[in-house]
């Protein structure tokens, strides 16, 4: 994609990225791409604001080159440390070396840590001001959204907020880098859920206060350095953050995430009998096979609803792994206060139940429900299943914990 305008003097310089098969070497985009969006900002002064990851490197040059010359960046802003959104800086150093770059304390050190740069470094203090001319850029740290060196960076005459990693999402452009063009808004929106859950979700209370700190800002545009840019509706996708991160303290929608994982069929069989029951009492139901899904998928529903149904079967005295792994990055996740009920299948000895309670049992789940059967379920047991998914469904209807 060329250079695009966001406003005369301000353009997005960034790059698509649709081969990098995992974010932050976890989380899949294979289908789904993700976007590196840095800006240039003209003036007097020209400042580029963020970088892309080092594999990209051709196409991010060549951004900058059809709107000025390398050398002509006065300042460079890290907002963020991580390196896909500064794996390039050594070869911008290069290429531009009388260039400042601006960031904060903590990334200053970080800067050495990870690049060895020490050189035509400049410090800026929360709410500080450069004067490029007749722009202005402020400064806003927000640390832990969500490394502990972040900061976002505002233009006040054109009122552009350059949010880095928040209102961010998944999801290379699919011709057009903002919302009012896109036709495809839900994908995107179902895409900065997700990312936020795997990337931001352990961090809700400093979003909290991000988006407190910032909120008497007059802001036209938000530019952040993954997903869409926000200009019709900049108010969306800061509401939706500020919704996603108070799910941290609340039970959440009232909806069941049913995860299950069956070696032989038997929990599996099971799991649709439970499913009927919660269905027949009008309640969503979201299904996942752990063994076969990944857990960056399973998280985003995980966060968002009140019930959580587990199927699993007991794996040599213990819980079948595919389950164990998504247990414990919810915890890790911070996914908390949710109303769980187990079922599963198990040959000789029980094992399952008690590994899931000491999972999740930081996280303070509610798991008082249980259903286990031995072998495979016969056809009453199948009845039993229907109707302790219907119960489920009306504890979580009556939000009951």
């Amino acid at each position: 994609m060329p250079a695009i305008n966001l406003t005369p003097d301000i353009f997005w310089i960034g790059v698509n990225d649709r081969t990098t098969d995992l974010f932050e070497g976890i989380w899949p985009i294979s289908k789904e791409g993700v976007s590196y969006n840095a800006y240039l900002v003209r003036d007097k002064k020209t400042a580029l604001v963020d970088l892309a990851k080092s594999i990209k490197s051709d196409s991010f040059f060549d951004q900058i080159d059809q709107v000025c010359k390398v050398t002509d960046i006065d300042y460079v802003v890290i907002n963020h440390m991580e390196p896909d959104h500064t794996g390039l800086i050594n070869i911008l150093r290069k290429l531009s070396p009388n260039c400042t770059i601006l960031t904060t304390p903590k990334a200053k050190k970080m800067l050495a840590d990870y690049y060895q740069v020490t050189e035509n470094i400049q410090e800026v203090a929360d709410g500080e001001e450069i004067s490029l001319g007749k722009k202005t850029l402020q400064f806003f740290h927000v640390p832990f959204v969500h490394w502990p060196e972040t900061m976002v960076t505002y233009e006040k005459s054109t009122q552009v907020l350059f949010s880095c990693d928040a209102f961010g999402g998944y999801g290379a452009f699919h011709g057009t880098i903002f919302d009012d063009e896109c036709r495809e808004l839900e994908f995107y929106k179902n895409e900065a859920l997700r990312y936020f859950v795997n990337i931001i979700a352990k961090f809700t209370t400093p979003v909290l206060k991000a988006i407190d700190k910032l909120k008497d800002l007059p802001i036209k545009i938000i530019a952040p350095s993954h997903g869409l840019v926000f200009r019709k509706d900049p108010g969306l996708i800061v509401d939706l953050y500020r919704k996603w991160a108070e799910y941290a303290g609340q039970p959440g929608e009232k909806a069941v995430t049913l995860v299950y994982g069956s070696m032989y069929g038997n929990t599996e069989t099971m799991m649709n009998a439970i499913a009927q029951g919660i269905a027949n009492e009008g309640l969503p139901v979201h299904i996942f096979d752990a063994a076969r899904t990944h857990v960056s998928y399973i998280l985003p529903s995980l966060w968002t609803n009140a019930g959580v149904m587990l199927g699993a079967p007991t794996y040599e005295a213990k819980l079948f792994p595919p389950i164990t792994q998504v247990l414990d990055m919810a915890v890790t996740k911070m996914i908390r206060n949710k109303t769980a009920a187990m079922f599963g299948s198990f040959g000789w000895s029980g094992g399952a139940l008690g590994e899931i309670r000491r999972i999740v049992e930081p996280a303070k789940w509610n798991l008082d429900m249980t259903m286990e059967f031995q072998g495979g379920a016969t056809a009453e047991d199948l009845k039993k299943g229907v109707a302790f998914g219907s119960e489920f469904a009306r504890k979580i209807k009556k939000g009951d914990a």
